[in-house]
């Protein structure tokens, strides 16, 4: 699928990229979210998320229909997921934040957001991190960064505070997925490459 056709079929695919924050052991939660508003939903994990949850792998595979992803595939190995619509990126943790603004794919997940942000694709990313993280300057960067090349970083808009006692039931799956806009073309858009 290209970017020509987001929109236009009734099957759109999101990426959701989790991180290990606490919100992740809901990450079910949000692919539910995602799959409510009518997303085919695809799940990465980084590698520290696909530690704290490999005992659900299964379970994720059954509520996705998809393979879960947590690192890079052998050059011969066929792509297993099809090529995103869109990214969500949730719980986003400060590691991932300053490494995606530094353009850093060490990772999977972090190759995978690199590159949608070259091919435009709409993306949000929900950051979950304390206080202390959050006053750091290396995040404000980023996060500045990251809004100039189009993602939309959701912060205090979101109404989630972990620091304020924020529990992992309280993260706001929904709030993120509804700020997924789609176009019916993304600017620029050149179509999507194979999945690393």
């Amino acid at each position: 699928m290209t970017n020509d056709s987001i929109g236009t079929t009734d099957s759109r695919t999101l990426y959701l990229v989790c991180c290990a924050a606490a919100p992740a052991v809901r990450v079910a939660d949000g692919v539910r979210a995602a799959q409510a508003a009518g997303w085919d939903v695809c799940l990465v994990l980084t590698p520290y998320a696909h530690r704290w949850l490999e005992n659900d792998l299964p379970a994720f595979r059954e509520l996705t229909g998809h393979p879960v992803r947590h690192q890079y595939k052998l050059p011969d190995e066929p792509d297993v997921l099809p090529p995103p619509d869109a990214v969500l990126v949730a719980p986003a943790t400060f590691n991932t934040i300053n490494k995606w603004a530094a353009g850093i794919s060490d990772t999977l997940a972090l190759g995978l957001i690199n590159e949608a942000i070259g091919l435009r694709l709409p993306m949000v990313a929900l950051p979950c991190l304390g206080a202390a993280q959050a006053a750091h300057p290396a995040f404000h960067r980023s996060v500045e960064f990251l809004r100039d090349a189009g993602v939309t970083v959701l912060l205090g808009e979101a109404g989630y505070a972990p620091e304020r006692g924020g529990g992992v039931e309280a993260f706001p799956w929904t709030a993120a997925v509804a700020a997924l806009a789609v176009p019916s073309r993304a600017k620029g858009a050149t179509g999507a490459t194979a999945v690393p």
